[in-house]
């Protein structure tokens, strides 16, 4: 397994798409750095997307039902992590390949010098129909930093 890191550029980039072509460098062993998460894109209608992603925040549990309940992500950080463990193995090598991910909202000074890659297969252009900005998403489901 080799120690090289990619830094991928997740600026208008579709969030499922460029987070399946991430898994692909995982599954190679490399480590990944996705910057600018909050400018990834959500194919669909906003109303529609906000929606979906606010759904899960009515589920409740039977242990204790005022207080418990789905514990969903609301920053763009901690979405697009959770899209990445979505999609990983149920398993150790699964554990191991998303603590190789790194996410940041923006791009970090010390990784600004570096040559960042972003997929065109995965780019918004693609789209024919609407689509809204993760952070957007992120500022309905109540994101304090936006």
């Amino acid at each position: 397994m080799s120690e090289e890191r990619v830094i991928v550029n997740g600026e208008n980039q579709i969030l499922g798409r460029m987070c399946s072509m991430v898994i692909r460098y995982l599954k190679e062993g490399k480590k990944v750095a996705i910057v600018n998460a909050k400018k990834i894109v959500i194919s669909g209608d906003k109303r529609k997307v906000i929606e979906g992603y606010k759904l899960l925040f009515e589920v409740r549990t039977m242990y204790n039902p005022e207080k418990s309940g789905i514990r969903r992500p609301r920053n763009p950080q901690r979405i697009v992590k959770r899209t990445i463990r979505g999609m990983l193995p149920k398993n150790e090598s699964g554990k191991k390949m998303l603590k190789m991910v790194k996410v940041y909202n923006d791009i970090p000074p010390y990784l600004q010098s570096e040559k960042m890659i972003s997929f065109p297969e995965a780019n918004n252009s693609r789209l024919k129909g609407y689509y809204v900005y993760l952070s957007e998403v992120a500022k309905e489901m109540g994101w304090r930093h936006a």
